[in-house]
This record gives structure tokens, C-alpha cells and sequence, in this order.
């Protein structure tokens, strides 16, 4: 499978990995085959997991090797970091404030520019947001695995992002669709629109892929711009959501983080 990998060329790795999320969004959406209903608890754990993910991936797989392509370039490492990071924020930010969209919440407040879209497109846009820079996230560490002194070390590196995704996208996959079920949609629909969510990773992966590869200089840049995004989503809406609970059960979403944490963390030391 890496001697395979090895053979193609960066953005046909990113699309492989990415694919691969993808197809782990859609195996969570299936779950409304299964299932009507969500307990909130589970939801919050869900979403805790993917926040946790998230989070190791952030530093393990994109800052940690951001940090390093500096010095290789001669730059001043905090500097570079801190200005992918942050860019990385404001353009999520942007994209939120544009995009017309609803979160998951108890609230559903409708967010972005003024649409008459329908409430079910308004919720896949809002998890096809946070899917954008999970995507570059998947892009740039095959893009960055090119340039490496060891690539199949790299390759690795950027395999186990592209299953640290995956594994969180499955349950979120069925956070999707069966919210979107209990909006009235029928399962079909609701399949269909939970793994649509996931069609977003390829194309950013494979965006990312090339510029990396493209312009090698932004390679630093690229990685600590996707962990700003993916950072900037995890605050702003998957741990607010994973509180967003009327009782006190709010320990869920904690457990859920703490748990994506160690498992992404030990897929990127035991493969990276």
C-alpha cells in the first residue's frame, strides 16, 4: 500500500486519503438506515471526538511539521507559524460569516449572508464548513511528505492524518443524517446529504496538494494555515455544540475529546 502510494504523485495521494474520509463520512451516514434517533449524550461524545481529533491533529500532524519546515527554510519558525495559524482563522471566519448556514444546537440559528435556503441545506453547509480545512489538513501533509528528506516516513505521517479524519468522520457522518431524519427528511435524503457533507475533502485536499507542491516556500504556511482552520472549528462550534446540553451531562463531550486526542495522537507517533 506506501510503495503504491509512493508511486503517485502528491495530489493523487491527497484524493486517495481524502476519498477514503469521504467514503468514512458516508459509512456514518448509513447509520440512519439504523437509526431515527440520536441520544443527545452520544451526540455530545461525537462531537467531542471529533474535537479531540482535531486538536491532536492540529499540533501532531501540521504545527510540529510546520515548525520544522521553517527552520529548513531559513525562516524565523514562530513567525511563519503564527501567520499561517492565523490566516488560517480569519479565513474560516469569512467563510462563516458568507456562508449561509445553521449549527446543529439546540439554537439553529441561522448564520451567513441572508438565504432562503432550506433549514437541511442550511445544516450540511454548516458540517461542510468545518470539512474544508480537514481537507487541506489531508492535502498539504501528502504535499508536504513529497518534499521530505524520508518520504516514505512522510507518507506514513500523512496516512495517519487521512485515518485520524476518517475515524472522526464516521460518527460525524451520523451526526449528520440523523438530525437531518429527525428534520423530516426521509433516510435517503438523509444519507444522500450526510456523505454530500464529505464530497467538500477531496476537492480542498487536492488544492492544497498542489499549491504545496507548486510553491514549496508555503509548505509551513499550508500546514499551520490548516491547523488554524481546523482549531477555529473546534472552538467555534464543536465544543460549544458538545455543551450545548440542558442538564449537566456536559462531561460527554470532555471524555469524547480526551478520547479523539490519544487515539490521534497515538496514530501519528506509531506511524509518523
Amino acid at each position: 500500500m506506501t510503495e503504491w502510494l509512493l508511486s503517485l504523485a502528491a495530489w493523487q495521494q491527497a484524493l486517495v486519503g481524502t476519498i477514503f474520509t469521504w467514503g468514512m463520512t458516508a459509512l456514518g451516514a448509513a447509520m440512519v438506515f439504523f437509526f431515527k434517533n440520536i441520544n443527545r449524550n452520544v451526540l455530545n461524545l461525537m462531537l467531542g471526538f471529533a474535537s479531540g481529533v482535531m486538536i491532536a491533529a492540529s499540533f501532531w500532524s501540521l504545527l510540529d511539521p510546520a515548525i520544522a519546515a521553517a527552520e529548513e527554510n531559513g525562516s524565523i519558525p514562530w513567525l511563519v507559524v503564527s501567520i499561517g495559524f492565523g490566516l488560517g482563522g480569519v479565513f474560516l471566519y469569512i467563510a462563516d460569516k458568507l456562508i449561509p448556514h445553521m449549527h446543529f444546537g439546540p439554537n439553529k440559528e441561522r448564520e451567513g449572508l441572508p438565504s432562503h435556503l432550506k433549514r437541511t441545506i442550511l445544516l450540511v453547509f454548516s458540517i461542510t464548513l468545518h470539512n474544508i480545512p480537514e481537507g487541506l489538513a489531508v492535502g498539504v501533509a501528502f504535499g508536504a511528505a513529497s518534499e521530505a528528506a524520508n518520504p516514505t516516513v512522510a507518507v506514513l505521517a500523512a496516512i495517519s492524518v487521512s485515518l485520524g479524519i476518517g475515524i472522526q468522520n464516521f460518527p460525524e457522518g451520523a451526526a449528520v443524517s440523523i438530525p437531518l431524519r429527525q428534520e423530516g427528511l426521509s433516510r435517503t435524503k438523509s444519507f444522500v446529504y450526510g456523505q454530500a457533507s464529505g464530497i467538500v475533502e477531496p476537492i480542498a485536499a487536492v488544492i492544497g496538494a498542489l499549491l504545496v507542491t507548486s510553491v514549496q516556500p508555503i509548505l509551513p504556511y499550508a500546514l499551520s494555515f490548516a491547523a488554524g482552520a481546523m482549531i477555529y472549528v473546534v472552538v467555534e462550534e464543536l465544543i460549544p455544540e458538545a455543551q450545548a446540553t440542558t442538564d449537566s451531562k456536559h462531561h460527554f463531550g470532555v471524555f469524547g475529546a480526551m478520547l479523539g486526542f490519544i487515539i490521534m495522537m497515538i496514530l501519528d507517533v506509531a506511524l509518523g
